[in-house]
C-alpha cells in the first residue's frame, strides 16, 4: 500500500530523515521505534502529506505523492480521506466548540449530509465511550478524554490508514489499556496502522512489525516486532531502553 524509496527530509538544512526505504502492506500494523528526534514523527507527517521529501519518492497504491499532486483538490480530498493522523499533542488537533462538532467536522467537510454525519458521530461516541462528553468543550477535558475525542475525529472519515504519533504519551494506565484493546479491535476492520511509540508495555502483542530509527535519522533495522523488542542489547545500543 505504502512504498517509500530512498526518502530524505530536512528542516532548514538539518536532516530529519535520511535515505529511508520502507514498504507497508494493507492491513499491516507497524511500530516506529527510536529515540527522541530520530525521525519517527517526520515520517508520519510525510505519510500524511504535511511535509515532502527533499529526495526520493513515496507512493500510495502505486501513485506517487508530491506537493504538486496534492494541489489537485479532488485528489487531495481523496488522499486525506484515506489517511488519518493522530497528533502526539491532542491540544494541537482539537479546535471546535463541542466534542460533537469536533467529530462531525471531517465528515461535514467531505460533504456528507446531516443524517450521515450524525450517524457517524453517534457511532463513535458509543464506540469510544464518550457519549457523555458530546456537548462539552474539548479544552475542558482531561488528557485521556481529549485523546479519545481526537481519535474519534480521525475515525469519523473511516480512513484506510491510521498514523498515530505516541498515542499513549501522558495517559493514565486505564486509558492506555483502553487504547491497546481498541487498536487490537481495529484489526478486524482491516485498517493499516503506523504508530510511533516507546510505550512497549502497553503495545505488546499489538504490532506485527517494527522499524527502528537511529539517532542519525536512518532505519537501522526492520522486521518482526517481537524479535526486535526481545533484542535488549540492540535496543540499548540505539538508546531506546
Amino acid at each position: 500500500m505504502i512504498e517509500l524509496e530512498d526518502i530524505s527530509v530536512s528542516y532548514t538544512g538539518l536532516p530529519a530523515l535520511t535515505q529511508i526505504s520502507l514498504s507497508i502492506q494493507s492491513g499491516e500494523y507497524l511500530a516506529l521505534i527510536g529515540s527522541n528526534g530520530s525521525g519517527k514523527s517526520t515520517l508520519l507527517k510525510l505519510v500524511n502529506g504535511l511535509v515532502f521529501p527533499d529526495s526520493g519518492s513515496w507512493k500510495l497504491d502505486g501513485i506517487e505523492i508530491s506537493a504538486a499532486r496534492l494541489k489537485d483538490q479532488r485528489f487531495a480530498k481523496s488522499f486525506h480521506k484515506r489517511i488519518g493522523f493522530l497528533f502526539q499533542n491532542s491540544d494541537a488537533q482539537l479546535f471546535c466548540g463541542t466534542v460533537y462538532d469536533e467529530i462531525a467536522f471531517g465528515p461535514r467537510q467531505m460533504g456528507l449530509d446531516d443524517a450521515e454525519v450524525d450517524s457517524r458521530v453517534q457511532d463513535l461516541l458509543a464506540l469510544l465511550g464518550i457519549k457523555a462528553l458530546e456537548g462539552r468543550a474539548p479544552y475542558h477535558l482531561s488528557g485521556g478524554e481529549k485523546r479519545k475525542v481526537a481519535l474519534a475525529a480521525v475515525l469519523a472519515l473511516n480512513p484506510d490508514i491510521l498514523a498515530l504519533d505516541e498515542p499513549m504519551n501522558g495517559l493514565d494506565p486505564r486509558t492506555k489499556r483502553f487504547l491497546r484493546e481498541f487498536l487490537l479491535s481495529l484489526r478486524e476492520s482491516g485498517k493499516t496502522v503506523i504508530c510511533a511509540t516507546h510505550d512497549f508495555e502497553y503495545i505488546d502483542g499489538v504490532f506485527e512489525k517494527a522499524a527502528v530509527f537511529s539517532a542519525d535519522h536512518r532505519i537501522v533495522r526492520s522486521g518482526p516486532y517481537a524479535g526486535i523488542i526481545a533484542d535488549r542489547a540492540f535496543l540499548e545500543s540505539q538508546n531506546i531502553v
